[in-house]
């Protein structure tokens, strides 16, 4: 659904959907305390993450009143709106992708929010590497360059990315490098590769 969807509904549910996977897995130790904690960290993360999607898609529902993706991108070259608030004047393209990059932020644990996805490791090990690593975190990489032709526009919204990006992998390797638990390293070195992917 996350993939296949051709509106940002569709998207925004099998985003939800691979949330719920990810909640599922780390409170599979119900029993076990630790494992308590790091789901609370884990979900608190992405729902800010996914209040920034909603924004995003909310915004882009505001500005063009669709949510059909070819429409949204075939409108967004012609407007050069621009929203009023607290006197200040907002590019209202710039606006939609950087809520769009804190969804992303928030679900592929980006910089200043990157500490919930090696504590999410409490689940069982292959599992949690298969929905932390190959599922739920590159799910805004997908969301990225699904609206890319959205991110072309505004060169502040793509100077943003660029910086996210890559602190989020110089810092995640740092940090990879000074781990003793394997799982840990595995879980940094998936933050520090996610960077990349959100820097290319």
């Amino acid at each position: 659904m996350l993939v296949t969807g051709d509106n940002s509904l569709q998207l925004f549910l099998g985003w939800e959907i691979v949330g719920l996977a990810s909640y599922l897995l780390i409170h599979f130790w119900f029993t076990r305390l630790q494992a308590d904690k790091e789901l609370i960290k884990a979900m608190l993360v992405n729902r800010v993450g996914d209040f920034g999607l909603a924004s995003g898609i909310s915004g882009c529902f505001t500005l063009f009143q669709i949510v059909d993706f070819s429409t949204i991108f075939a409108c967004a070259s012609v407007p050069k709106n621009f929203w009023i608030s607290c006197n200040m004047r907002l590019n209202s393209i710039t606006l939609i992708c950087i809520l769009l990059l804190i969804g992303a932020v928030g679900k592929s644990a980006q910089i200043g929010s990157y500490t919930w996805s090696p504590d999410a490791i409490e689940g069982p090990a292959p599992v949690s590497a298969l929905i932390h690593a190959a599922t739920m975190v590159t799910a805004s990489v997908f969301m990225i360059a699904r609206c890319s032709p959205l991110f072309e526009y505004p060169p502040m919204a793509l100077i943003v990315i660029t910086f996210a990006g890559a602190m989020t992998s110089f810092l995640a390797a740092t940090t990879g490098i000074l781990q003793n638990d394997l799982k840990m390293v595995i879980a940094c070195s998936t933050c520090s590769q996610l960077g990349y992917m959100i820097f290319t």
